[in-house]
Protein backbone atom coordinates (compact mmCIF):
# COMPACT_ATOMS: atom_id res chain seq x y z
CA UNK A 1 0.00 0.00 0.00
CA UNK A 2 2.43 2.52 0.57
CA UNK A 3 4.54 1.81 -2.63
CA UNK A 4 0.89 2.72 -4.29
CA UNK A 5 0.89 5.85 -2.17
CA UNK A 6 4.18 7.03 -3.07
CA UNK A 7 3.39 6.74 -6.46
CA UNK A 8 0.68 9.09 -5.99
CA UNK A 9 -2.68 6.91 -5.52
CA UNK A 10 -4.93 7.89 -2.51
CA UNK A 11 -5.45 4.39 -0.57
CA UNK A 12 -8.17 4.31 2.13
CA UNK A 13 -7.83 2.17 4.53
CA UNK A 14 -10.10 1.03 7.43
CA UNK A 15 -9.51 -0.60 10.38
CA UNK A 16 -10.88 -3.80 11.67
CA UNK A 17 -12.43 -7.37 11.24
CA UNK A 18 -14.54 -6.01 7.87
CA UNK A 19 -11.50 -2.91 7.32
CA UNK A 20 -9.48 -2.79 3.92
CA UNK A 21 -7.91 -1.35 1.42
CA UNK A 22 -9.62 0.99 -0.97
CA UNK A 23 -7.95 3.04 -4.11
CA UNK A 24 -9.78 6.31 -3.56
CA UNK A 25 -10.92 8.76 -5.59
CA UNK A 26 -9.16 11.60 -7.77
CA UNK A 27 -5.97 9.63 -8.50
CA UNK A 28 -3.17 9.76 -11.37
CA UNK A 29 -4.02 7.60 -14.22
CA UNK A 30 -3.69 3.63 -13.14
CA UNK A 31 -0.78 1.88 -15.25
CA UNK A 32 -2.72 0.72 -18.73
CA UNK A 33 -2.47 -2.97 -19.36
CA UNK A 34 -2.30 -3.20 -23.22
CA UNK A 35 -1.59 -6.26 -25.60
CA UNK A 36 0.86 -5.73 -28.59
CA UNK A 37 -1.65 -4.61 -31.00
CA UNK A 38 -3.19 -2.23 -28.66
CA UNK A 39 -0.08 -0.59 -27.70
CA UNK A 40 0.45 -0.11 -31.52
CA UNK A 41 -3.03 1.32 -32.09
CA UNK A 42 -3.14 3.53 -29.31
CA UNK A 43 0.96 4.79 -30.55
CA UNK A 44 -0.17 5.18 -34.18
CA UNK A 45 -3.52 7.34 -33.10
CA UNK A 46 -1.34 9.62 -31.24
CA UNK A 47 1.03 9.86 -34.09
CA UNK A 48 -2.08 10.51 -36.16
CA UNK A 49 -3.28 13.32 -33.67
CA UNK A 50 -0.04 14.92 -33.29
CA UNK A 51 -0.59 16.22 -37.44
CA UNK A 52 -2.83 18.40 -36.57
CA UNK A 53 -6.34 17.85 -37.87
CA UNK A 54 -7.62 19.15 -34.48
CA UNK A 55 -5.90 21.90 -32.94
CA UNK A 56 -4.59 21.67 -29.60
CA UNK A 57 -3.95 18.31 -29.31
CA UNK A 58 -0.92 18.30 -31.12
CA UNK A 59 1.80 19.08 -28.43
CA UNK A 60 0.02 17.14 -25.77
CA UNK A 61 -0.42 14.19 -28.27
CA UNK A 62 3.42 14.48 -29.14
CA UNK A 63 4.06 14.40 -24.94
CA UNK A 64 2.29 11.24 -24.50
CA UNK A 65 3.68 9.47 -27.73
CA UNK A 66 6.70 10.03 -26.01
CA UNK A 67 6.16 8.51 -22.88
CA UNK A 68 4.59 5.69 -24.33
CA UNK A 69 7.49 4.94 -26.50
CA UNK A 70 9.73 5.17 -23.54
CA UNK A 71 7.67 1.93 -21.55
CA UNK A 72 7.63 0.08 -25.04
CA UNK A 73 9.21 -3.03 -24.97
CA UNK A 74 12.05 -2.51 -27.86
CA UNK A 75 10.01 -5.07 -29.92
CA UNK A 76 6.90 -2.83 -30.11
CA UNK A 77 9.27 0.84 -30.27
CA UNK A 78 10.83 -0.62 -33.34
CA UNK A 79 7.53 -1.65 -34.82
CA UNK A 80 6.01 2.33 -34.18
CA UNK A 81 9.05 3.37 -35.12
CA UNK A 82 9.04 2.00 -38.74
CA UNK A 83 5.70 3.67 -38.87
CA UNK A 84 6.94 7.25 -38.23
CA UNK A 85 9.88 7.18 -40.24
CA UNK A 86 8.86 5.46 -43.42
CA UNK A 87 5.11 7.29 -43.14
CA UNK A 88 5.33 11.15 -44.94
CA UNK A 89 2.19 12.67 -43.81
CA UNK A 90 0.60 14.90 -46.95
CA UNK A 91 -0.30 18.99 -45.46
CA UNK A 92 -3.94 18.76 -44.80
CA UNK A 93 -5.71 21.25 -47.09
CA UNK A 94 -8.54 21.00 -44.68
CA UNK A 95 -9.74 23.18 -41.46
CA UNK A 96 -9.08 22.18 -38.22
CA UNK A 97 -11.23 21.92 -35.35
CA UNK A 98 -10.93 23.55 -32.13
CA UNK A 99 -10.05 20.40 -29.47
CA UNK A 100 -12.83 22.27 -26.99
CA UNK A 101 -15.32 22.65 -29.75
CA UNK A 102 -15.10 18.75 -30.39
CA UNK A 103 -15.09 17.83 -27.09
CA UNK A 104 -18.50 20.59 -25.93
CA UNK A 105 -20.14 19.17 -29.11
CA UNK A 106 -19.29 15.70 -28.02
CA UNK A 107 -20.41 15.85 -24.36
CA UNK A 108 -23.87 17.67 -25.74
CA UNK A 109 -24.09 14.48 -27.71
CA UNK A 110 -23.63 12.11 -24.74
CA UNK A 111 -25.81 13.74 -22.56
CA UNK A 112 -28.87 15.42 -25.57
CA UNK A 113 -28.65 18.55 -24.38
CA UNK A 114 -29.44 21.29 -27.08
CA UNK A 115 -27.02 23.09 -28.26
CA UNK A 116 -26.91 26.51 -29.54
CA UNK A 117 -23.78 27.79 -31.83
CA UNK A 118 -23.59 30.69 -34.19
CA UNK A 119 -22.90 29.12 -37.79
CA UNK A 120 -21.02 30.41 -40.77
CA UNK A 121 -22.72 29.90 -43.71
CA UNK A 122 -21.34 28.79 -47.41
CA UNK A 123 -21.87 32.34 -48.46
CA UNK A 124 -19.66 33.62 -45.32
CA UNK A 125 -22.99 35.44 -43.35
CA UNK A 126 -23.15 33.51 -40.10
CA UNK A 127 -26.79 32.95 -38.38
CA UNK A 128 -27.20 31.33 -34.69
CA UNK A 129 -28.69 27.62 -34.91
CA UNK A 130 -30.35 25.31 -31.77
CA UNK A 131 -30.14 21.69 -32.61
CA UNK A 132 -30.41 18.24 -30.83
CA UNK A 133 -27.24 17.21 -30.91
CA UNK A 134 -27.18 13.03 -32.37
CA UNK A 135 -24.17 12.44 -33.37
CA UNK A 136 -19.84 13.64 -34.64
CA UNK A 137 -18.83 12.81 -37.86
CA UNK A 138 -15.54 12.56 -38.88
CA UNK A 139 -14.53 12.20 -43.03
CA UNK A 140 -10.83 13.18 -43.74
CA UNK A 141 -9.90 16.43 -42.05
CA UNK A 142 -13.71 17.63 -41.62
CA UNK A 143 -15.50 17.12 -39.04
CA UNK A 144 -19.64 17.40 -38.99
CA UNK A 145 -22.44 17.50 -36.45
CA UNK A 146 -25.56 15.41 -36.94
CA UNK A 147 -28.40 16.72 -35.38
CA UNK A 148 -32.03 17.92 -35.56
CA UNK A 149 -32.53 21.60 -35.83
CA UNK A 150 -34.82 23.05 -34.52
CA UNK A 151 -35.36 26.35 -36.12
CA UNK A 152 -36.02 24.42 -39.45
CA UNK A 153 -37.75 21.04 -38.03
CA UNK A 154 -35.54 18.93 -40.05
CA UNK A 155 -32.26 16.68 -39.84
CA UNK A 156 -29.19 19.02 -40.85
CA UNK A 157 -25.55 18.89 -40.19
CA UNK A 158 -23.13 20.91 -39.83
CA UNK A 159 -19.26 21.66 -40.02
CA UNK A 160 -17.32 21.86 -36.66
CA UNK A 161 -15.23 24.56 -37.91
CA UNK A 162 -17.89 26.57 -38.89
CA UNK A 163 -19.74 26.57 -35.85
CA UNK A 164 -18.73 28.99 -32.41
CA UNK A 165 -20.73 27.19 -29.79
CA UNK A 166 -22.56 29.31 -26.86
CA UNK A 167 -22.38 28.06 -23.61
CA UNK A 168 -23.79 26.64 -21.63
CA UNK A 169 -25.54 24.06 -23.63
CA UNK A 170 -29.33 24.01 -23.05
CA UNK A 171 -31.36 21.86 -21.36
CA UNK A 172 -32.04 17.93 -21.68
CA UNK A 173 -34.17 16.73 -24.60
CA UNK A 174 -35.24 12.94 -25.44
CA UNK A 175 -32.80 11.64 -27.76
CA UNK A 176 -34.34 11.31 -31.75
CA UNK A 177 -34.20 8.25 -33.90
CA UNK A 178 -32.73 9.57 -36.87
CA UNK A 179 -34.54 8.32 -40.53
CA UNK A 180 -33.17 5.59 -42.63
CA UNK A 181 -32.59 7.47 -45.72
CA UNK A 182 -28.93 7.94 -46.21
CA UNK A 183 -27.95 8.67 -43.10
CA UNK A 184 -25.44 10.98 -42.50
CA UNK A 185 -23.94 11.66 -46.35
CA UNK A 186 -27.14 13.09 -48.03
CA UNK A 187 -28.61 15.46 -45.31
CA UNK A 188 -28.97 19.08 -45.82
CA UNK A 189 -26.26 20.95 -44.47
CA UNK A 190 -26.69 23.88 -42.11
Amino acid sequence: MDRLRDLGYPIQATMGTGGGYQLGAGAALPPLLLDDDEAVAVAVGLRTAAQGEVSGIEETSVRALTKLLQVLPSRLRRRVDALGTFTVPMPGEGPTVDSATLTLVASACRDSELLRFEYERHDGSTGRRTVEPHRLVSRGRRWYLVGWDTGRGDWRTFRLDRMRPLTPTGPRVPPREPPERGWPGTWPTG
